[in-house]
């Protein structure tokens, strides 16, 4: 195939190279031509736009393949960790046993946060949702950390910011949940492991005694490995496009939250329970409602099946399907919402109309009914979604600000007015 490609404007031709990636996917390179021929692309949403070239993450939505820096999520969620995972992404190798040690100890030393990070959590409402405290959270340690401003910083302080983000981040989204119900924090228990940490500073409360569920930790810690990223969606462009400007990771982070925050990206597996209580108000008819995600005539839209970018069966729904069984089954959870879901999930995996269409439950139908079960409230799925995310938007901002990338600044086709007189108050 020819390495370059040819496009015609106005009678004139000009070549474009053509990239391939280590996966063999192509790319045109237009990145000369604004300069070359005065015009330039439209493509709303970026959907067909590469923004950037990344040894992060592979993903084939077609196959239904997941791979972090060449490791399938299959193998990483059976055998790995999440701190294991983060390393991973972030550095570009699996660590080894001294290196890894010394990552997780680094990271529990560094869980506690400032005291005045309380006085910023309380000036937020009860009524204040999770993820806008979290954001502010995350922002605000630039006000602690200020060496972080500094985009010149040697490296071991980059790695030293990294690892307070991941050491604080549990801490800030048990605090936010906290803060909504009106409970005193939780500091961190170095004791225990990531997960069970955060668990503990969730669910603890002064007035009794609290035990890590060893299952429900490792149910929580392979729905974080199975966030931790996914090539360039909507809130890690945003954190590249942030960082490119030279902002701190702090900030950049913070504006990954908020992107994530939005219900058209985060907020699927919020979604899926809502849907799942307005099926149980209308009398938990779940042929009812399969019949009614049917019919092209009817607005209803089964949340949690099917996914923009898999074609085929999402390759971590497969893996948090089991997850999700052992945790109900351990909890013994009676809960007539999670039976809804899975009668919901039964039909459609042998509905043939779903089948023929490749609308599988996907990781957002999992993780809902995980987070149910685990009494967490709908409005921290996102924040929960966040946590796990954090290793995958640190690392594409790491590689950003190593390759030296520019600052982005999307261009535009304008559409407005053409030049006109400006007319006095007076006589408009």
């Amino acid at each position: 195939m020819s390495n370059t490609a040819e496009i015609k404007v106005d009678g004139k031709s000009f070549e474009l190279p053509v990239v391939e990636g280590t996966e063999n996917e192509k790319a045109i390179d237009i990145s000369s031509l604004r300069g070359s021929s005065g015009v330039i692309t439209i493509d709303p949403g970026f959907k067909n736009t590469g923004s950037t070239t990344s040894a992060i993450t592979f993903l084939d939505g077609e196959k239904g393949i997941l791979r972090y820096r060449g490791y399938s999520i299959e193998d990483l969620a059976e055998k790995s960790t999440f701190l294991e995972v983060a390393y991973l992404l972030i550095y570009g190798e699996l660590p080894d046993t001294e290196t890894y040690n010394k990552f997780v100890s680094d990271i529990t030393n560094h869980t506690l946060v400032h005291e005045d990070v309380k006085k910023i959590l309380e000036g937020f409402p009860s009524t204040a949702h999770p993820m806008g405290v979290l954001s502010s959270l995350v922002c605000a340690q630039t006000a602690f950390y200020p060496a972080s401003l500094d985009p010149n910083r040697a490296a071991t302080e980059v790695d030293m910011s990294i690892i307070r983000l991941i050491a604080k981040m549990p801490t800030f989204a048990a605090w936010s949940y906290k803060n909504q119900i009106g409970h005193p924090v939780n500091y961190p228990d170095n004791k225990l492991d990531y997960c069970g940490n955060f668990l503990k500073m969730m669910f603890a409360n002064p007035a009794e005694a609290y035990e890590v569920d060893p299952v429900v930790a490792n149910a929580l810690d392979k729905l974080l490995i199975l966030h931790a990223d996914h090539e360039q969606n909507c809130s890690t462009s945003t954190v590249r496009i942030v960082g490119s400007s030279h902002a701190s990771l702090y900030a950049s982070i913070s504006g990954g939250i908020n992107a994530l925050w939005g219900p058209l990206h985060g907020g699927a597996n919020q979604a899926v329970i809502e849907m799942l209580e307005n099926i149980r108000k209308d009398g938990g008819d779940t042929k009812k409602w399969m019949a009614k995600a049917k019919d092209k005539n009817d607005p209803f839209r089964l949340m949690g099946f099917g996914h923009r970018v898999y074609k085929n069966f999402d390759p971590r729904a497969k893996i948090i399907k089991k997850a999700a069984d052992d945790v109900l089954e351990k909890l013994g959870v009676q809960d007539p919402v999670l039976d809804i879901a899975k009668g919901l999930e039964e039909e459609a995996l042998n509905d043939q109309y779903f089948v023929d269409r490749k609308l599988y439950p996907n990781v957002d139908f999992y993780s809902g009914i995980i987070y149910r079960a685990l009494g967490i409230p709908t409005d921290m799925f996102t924040v929960m979604f966040a946590m796990g995310r954090l290793p995958g938007w640190i690392a594409q901002w790491k590689e950003m600000r190593e390759n030296k990338e520019p600052i982005g600044r999307p261009r535009q086709v304008y559409t407005g007015a053409n030049l006109r007189p400006y007319v006095s108050l007076s006589e408009r």
